[in-house]
């Protein structure tokens, strides 16, 4: 590829990078040995609504070398506890590294986060903001560069997994409770229970109507997978199950996802949690699935992390949030 000094920064092509954005990704994530490798359709699926958070036109940078990208970076915001989140993605190829292309990346996003306050894209003007950022501990490189510019570690999550071949416990829902068919009238209330649930977490972002349809109308939606319990009219708790076809295609491997394990305040220490899980383990397993995958905040307040321990689960990847005074 070509030496640093030749590349240029400029704005992401809504029309030609799509293909190339993955096949970056895809690159960088080999190499540092982490298990995402996006399609092109996802990323466009990912990037083609329209909202206020994220434009990639607007609000993403890429530098071409021979034909492909070098490298790319985006920046989008989110309000979380009371203040903005100006959060931060940079992508280098493995060849182009070392060379300050990331530095460049990163001044450019910082200056885009600054101008989208003044251009009113940018959240809520009344509230404090920070630059932030998430990176794999097992990388020290990108650990090394975060701290260099000015990123300290604020808190750490995990990514955790189980294998499906291993015994899965037998857990009773506890007495006055039911899962039932997940039918689209339903949709609604699964969801404000699930905002509801995650309000008591670190940070919990505030979620918009765009997270909603983006949620219900994702081609690998399958609500059949969904383990909802209901007391009477209301959603004690749910896990919304997930299989990624592609994703696991791409890395060799057959995972599950437990996403969103949300119990509302009155369901909780009552074995709720536990009762969702198990069963959505047995899912994952009878649809042929390896390996159950869940994320979790290091430091729960609910004790997740030792819950999820307790069903077999173990961290395969940690992972630090930076952020940096705005």
């Amino acid at each position: 590829m070509r030496e640093l000094t030749a590349l240029d920064l400029r704005p992401f092509d809504r029309a030609r990078d799509f293909p190339a954005l993955s096949d970056l990704i895809s690159a960088v994530n080999v190499h540092d040995e982490f298990e995402w490798l996006p399609t092109t359709d996802e990323l466009e699926r990912d990037w083609a609504a329209p909202h206020a958070t994220f434009d990639p036109e607007r609000d993403a940078i890429v530098a071409d070398a021979d034909g492909r990208l070098a490298a790319a970076g985006w920046v989008s915001w989110a309000e979380r506890d009371g203040k903005v989140v100006h959060d931060f993605e940079i992508w280098v190829h493995p060849d182009q590294r070392r060379h300050g292309l990331g530095t460049r990346i990163l001044a450019w996003l910082e200056a885009r986060a600054r101008e989208s306050v003044v251009d009113g894209s940018g959240g809520p003007a009344d509230l404090p903001r920070v630059f932030g950022g998430g990176l794999i501990t097992a990388n020290p490189a990108a650990a090394a560069f975060a701290v260099q510019a000015g990123y300290p570690t604020i808190r750490y999550g995990f990514q955790m997994r189980r294998p499906l071949d291993e015994p899965i416990p037998e857990v009773a829902l506890p007495g006055g409770l039911e899962v039932r068919q997940v039918l689209p009238e339903h949709h609604r209330a699964i969801w404000d229970s699930d905002v509801e649930a995650f309000q008591d977490h670190w940070e919990a972002r505030v979620r918009t109507e765009h997270d909603f349809v983006r949620t219900f109308t994702d081609p690998d939606f399958d609500p059949t997978m969904w383990q909802v319990a209901w007391a009477g009219d209301e959603v004690a708790g749910s896990i919304m199950n997930n299989i990624y076809p592609e994703a696991n295609a791409r890395v060799g491997l057959d995972i599950g996802w437990l996403d969103h394990v949300s119990v509302r305040r009155p369901w909780r220490g009552r074995g709720l949690a536990s009762a969702l899980i198990v069963r959505s383990l047995r899912i994952h397993r009878d649809r042929g699935m390896a390996v159950a995958a869940l994320g979790v905040d290091a430091d729960n307040p609910t004790g997740a992390l030792r819950l999820y321990e307790k069903f077999g689960f173990r961290p395969k990847y940690t992972w630090a949030i930076v952020r940096k005074p705005f």
